[in-house]
């Protein structure tokens, strides 16, 4: 039954004030009847509090970017979720014609949302385009690696790499996604926010920036493709940044779908029957990050000793226990999972308050130090380790803010300790991971040479055991020097309406065409 407009006002703001409380109980009462317009309308309606700055999948980074650049656009390979095997998608086939050389079939027949031809101008153009640094690609990590890209013929094109590159397939299956060449040739990054276009199995047909998108089923998408045909005709995401907002919306019925819920509140949302919580382990991992650099905002943390007080002073077992609710402890910057990742020799920081306060009196800071603490998701997380250091005498001042602003200020050296979480771009591979905050890119913001030297090294490495060495031995500088504090990897908790049909995957990525209806 259709909840109408006053009684669902009402709902909210019951919700809401029950919500405010840390100790709610929530009442079935509240919740009948609930709205089932979304299931009969086939419209999956999806609640998320970060908004990507750019719909094009190389001008953004926040994970509902991914997510929506996964239905919106395909790529060359396609990689299984389950088994990790590769198959063709909008390429048929693929050889190794060298160490720096792969070369692709490309599938005939198949159209952009717009009607333009899928062929190998589409490849060569937008990967060309992408690699290009003056082009500055928010996601640049992903495409560095690159040199040219070649076409052959109509369906054939060669992608060679600026040196040997093992994870090439991986990314390719994965992060980058083709355009229309004469389409984007046209309208650039900017007019492909405004008026998106790929040739996955769903396509945009409203994109209201920082408010809302929606996604229509591509009737003509193609049938090989190893991406299923969708059945949800519409799927609308709405950014809604309050967190009780977001939670009153699904509890209503207002919407069908949120993520990233907190443990506690999803706990708390389980003794709601039209509801359904779902949870998994992720890729993300989660840890701080220093800025060591000249004329970062806290020069106290050039100081070793600073960083260590700092990380000793969290106590990650507390937090990851009864805070996150799951996951794994990470004591390297990668998720364990990666190809390369790997903790052997690490220096561990063991939650020791009495130490963290002696290391702070022997750097001249007995009294302890204040600093900005920026961050952007999971602030229950920020917010108890600020607590932890709080009693070590650090004041670490609360900078909460969309993802994009946060990477803008570490970029323009204006943080000083975040906290940072990073799913990799869905690429099961350390190259995807230690790189980017420790490589000399952007988001590198200690820069120590030997440690980019060897990340380099390791990133470009064919045989796997000496590839395996060099990320280890980075791995194992990067926490003998204390340049971040690395925390656990994030489970996620969904909360859907008990009629929506949905697979967590490790990989944090919804697969709206894999989603349905019960």
């Amino acid at each position: 039954m259709k909840m109408n407009d006053q009684y669902a006002v009402s709902v909210m703001h019951r919700i809401k004030a029950c919500l405010a409380l840390s100790a709610c109980v929530l009442s079935t009462s509240l919740f009948a009847p609930v709205a089932l317009a979304n299931k009969a309308n086939n419209t999956l309606g999806m609640a998320y509090d970060q908004a990507p700055e750019n719909i094009d999948p190389y001008y953004n980074n926040v994970r509902i970017g991914v997510i929506i650049a996964n239905n919106v656009w395909d790529t060359l390979v396609y990689r299984d979720p389950t088994t990790g095997a590769y198959s063709g998608q909008l390429a048929k086939s693929w050889k190794q014609i060298d160490d720096r050389t792969l070369e692709f079939d490309l599938r005939e027949g198949i159209k952009f949302h717009n009607g333009e031809e899928f062929d190998a101008d589409s490849v060569v153009f937008t990967l060309n385009y992408v690699a290009d640094p003056k082009n500055k690609a928010v996601t640049q990590q992903n495409v560095r690696w690159i040199e040219k890209v070649e076409k052959l013929d109509k369906f054939k094109v060669r992608i060679i790499s600026k040196e040997p590159f093992p994870a090439a397939i991986d990314y390719l299956s994965t992060t980058l996604a083709i355009h229309p060449a004469k389409y984007y040739k046209e309208v650039g990054p900017a007019g492909m926010n405004a008026k998106p276009i790929g040739s996955g199995p769903y396509k945009i047909v409203e994109n209201i920036p920082g408010k809302s998108v929606t996604l229509e089923r591509n009737a003509d998408y193609f049938k090989d493709s190893p991406k299923t045909q969708p059945t949800i005709n519409k799927v609308k995401i709405r950014f809604i940044p309050d967190r009780q907002t977001q939670m009153a919306e699904v509890m209503s019925g207002g919407e069908d779908f949120i993520m990233h819920v907190p443990k506690d509140q999803a706990d708390n949302l389980k003794t709601l029957p039209h509801l359904q919580v779902l949870s998994g382990n992720t890729m993300r991992i989660v840890f701080l990050q220093f800025n060591t650099l000249d004329g970062a905002p806290s020069p106290e943390l050039k100081d070793i000793r600073v960083r260590k007080a700092i990380a000793h002073a969290i106590d990650r077992e507390a937090i990851l226990k009864n805070i996150v609710g799951g996951g794994e402890m990470i004591n390297t910057i990668c998720t364990p999972s990666q190809v390369g990742c790997s903790s052997e020799g690490a220096t561990i920081y063991k939650y020791d308050p009495a130490l963290s306060k002696k290391l702070l009196a022997e750097a001249g800071l007995p009294n302890g130090l204040s600093a900005d603490l920026s961050a952007y998701r999971e602030r229950n997380q920020t917010e108890a380790m600020i607590n932890n250091l709080q009693a070590v005498g650090i004041k670490a001042k609360l900078n909460f803010m969309q993802y994009a602003a946060m990477r803008d200020l570490a970029r323009s050296n204006k943080t000083a300790i975040t906290h940072q979480t990073w799913g990799s771009n869905l690429i099961n591979d350390t190259s995807a991971s230690t790189p980017v905050y420790f490589g000399g890119g952007n988001d590198d913001v200690t820069r120590d040479p030997e440690v980019i030297k060897l990340l380099d090294q390791a990133d470009h490495t064919v045989d796997p055991v000496a590839r395996k060495a060099l990320y280890n031995k980075a791995l194992v500088m990067i926490s003998e020097k204390a340049y971040a504090v690395p925390l656990w990897t994030l489970p996620v908790y969904y909360v859907a309406n008990k009629d929506v049909k949905f697979t967590p995957y490790h990989d944090e990525l919804l697969r709206f065409w894999e989603m349905g209806w019960k």
